[in-house]
């Protein structure tokens, strides 16, 4: 576990809160700066109530809102009532013309329909393999493909050296080398790496190939075929849709997860052979996309600074949940119903300074974002494709997922949060963390999952990794896991409303002072995380 660094000479954070717009028409420089000086954020933090929080998320966790699924009539709801929320508190949209919600254009991916033949003999999909990766139409015909071995491409060993597959057919078998001794080659250790860690190799696997350009990948895999092929099965069986993913209009790399008695017909000596090679085949492939079109929403809402509006701070949360399963609401009241509710709160405070003259110096943007459960892609789609504000001029972000209950770690000791992500990409935000905790709420900041190589990967599985990743310094506030994540137990009435309150409070705070204080926060560690 990382410890906290606190730093002696950091000055009180105080100093730059606030802005310079005052209910006078004074300009007096003297008087701006003696009201910044003097203003104290602590009556805005506690317009931040636990009743409060109460009342909405009984409401945003209902059974009424259907679990919020990603596109569903729930998750429309849910949009609608936020929105309604910030026109109440007279909080503008970020977009034009008042239109609070960002529209995310998504696919329902179905599995496609698949006509392949081998050396003149035809195979049946979820049957000799499954399909995943295509969500548009292709057909291909090849009289070689090349044999890639374990298909591995890392740092000290890569199969791909000297070995050109773009445009081309990739055969990579299961697995990855290790000496007699079993100290494997990737990691130097008798650790295995991901590169054989069950769907975590399938991914590097068929990613390592897409990056070298690769039109398509058989990847042979004997323990996931077999853990693969009763899930795609029963989905073409039922007729149900399969994953949500972003839309994506140019022809995808289909991969194919094949049996061992496909992959030995693709090449004979794939269980004994790992030298990439050239082997002639004549392979016949037809993919037909059966995926569905829909829309999501984000939902943006914006407090245009006084001094600095061109610099954004980012408070986000995830508007979605899992919805209904077998006929059950999985409410996610924790799931991020938490989050939501807070960055409302957060917002009133915001709006309740505003209104007495106090304006931020820094813009702040209340987003609330999409399709987390299916893979982040509310935040990836206003990161990567279509951010409302340059990336560049995004100070940080600000990430709030399940803040509203208490993990069994600290079952004797509930004045806690997780805090993960805070010096990653910047010393600066580390120290504003660490001393506006100190300063304001003074809970225990838990450092235990702050850490790039945690074997959970909460650093990568919330919405602000998306900013991180573009080199923007974030927090992820977080309370942990318990016995009814993703589950339908997880409902209002279990929610620690006191613990939510000082939580909220805590992001308040920080981005306060993040939003006021004279510089921006320096991103010192971008340069490093970017190249590692």
């Amino acid at each position: 576990m990382k410890k906290s660094l606190l730093f002696v000479g950091v000055t009180f954070l105080l100093l730059s809160c606030g802005s310079n717009k005052t209910k006078t028409t004074t300009t007096s420089t003297t008087i701006d700066q003696k009201v910044t000086k003097d203003v104290d954020p602590t009556p805005y933090a506690t317009t931040i109530t636990s009743s409060e929080l109460k009342e909405m998320l009984y409401t945003y966790a209902s059974d009424e809102f259907e679990g919020r699924n990603t596109g569903d009539k729930g998750q429309k709801m849910a949009v609608e009532y936020l929105k309604d929320k910030y026109v109440s508190m007279g909080i503008p949209s970020a977009l034009p013309n008042n239109n609070y919600f960002q529209d995310v254009p998504l696919e329902k991916q179905k599995s496609p329909e698949v006509t392949l033949s081998l050396n003149g003999k035809s195979f049946v999909k979820n049957e000799d393999f499954v399909v995943y990766g295509s969500s548009s139409s292709q057909n291909f015909t090849a009289d070689e493909i090349v044999y890639v071995g374990y298909g591995i491409d890392s740092n000290n060993y890569s199969d791909y050296t000297n070995l050109d597959v773009k445009g081309k057919i990739v055969l990579v078998k299961e697995g990855e080398p290790k000496d007699n001794a079993g100290i494997y080659t990737v990691t130097g250790t008798t650790e295995a790496s991901k590169w054989s860690n069950g769907r975590q190799a399938l991914t590097s696997k068929r990613d390592a190939a897409k990056d070298r350009g690769a039109k398509a990948v058989f990847l042979m895999d004997s323990g996931m075929f077999a853990r693969y092929l009763p899930y795609f099965k029963s989905q073409d069986e039922s007729g149900t849709a399969g994953r949500i993913s972003l839309e994506n209009n140019t022809p995808e790399m289909i991969t194919f997860l094949v049996s061992d008695a496909m992959g030995k017909i693709l090449f004979n000596k794939i269980n004994e052979d790992t030298k990439p090679q050239i082997v002639t085949t004549k392979l016949s492939v037809d993919v037909v996309s059966r995926s569905e079109k829909l829309v999501s929403e984000n939902v943006a809402a914006f407090i245009k600074g006084s001094e600095k509006p061109d610099e954004i701070i980012v408070i986000s949360a995830h508007l979605d949940h899992e919805g209904i399963k077998n006929g059950e609401v999985y409410n996610g009241a924790d799931d991020d119903g938490s989050g939501t509710v807070a960055i409302l709160e957060v917002a009133q405070a915001f709006k309740k300074a505003v209104d007495e003259g106090y304006t931020p110096k820094r813009s702040i943007l209340f987003l609330h974002v999409t399709g987390e459960e299916k893979g982040l892609l509310g935040s990836r789609y206003y990161t990567d494709i279509n951010p409302i504000f340059p990336l560049e001029n995004t100070v940080v972000d600000l990430n709030m997922d399940m803040i509203g209950r208490v993990d069994a770690k600290h079952e004797n000791d509930r004045n806690y949060v997780y805090i993960i992500g805070s010096d990653m990409l910047s010393t600066e935000l580390h120290t504003i963390s660490e001393e506006t905790n100190k300063k304001y709420t003074n809970i225990t900041l838990d450092y235990t999952y702050n850490n790039d190589t945690d074997p959970n990967r909460y650093y990568y599985r919330s919405d602000h990794y998306n900013f991180a990743k573009n080199n923007i310094p974030v927090i992820f506030y977080y309370n942990g896991t318990h016995d009814d994540y993703h589950k339908p137990t997880d409902t209002p009435d279990k929610i620690q409303y006191d613990l939510l309150e000082t939580r909220a409070r805590l992001v308040f705070y920080t981005a306060w002072n993040l939003a006021n204080r004279p510089n921006r926060i320096i991103a010192d560690k971008a340069v490093e995380k970017a190249t590692n």
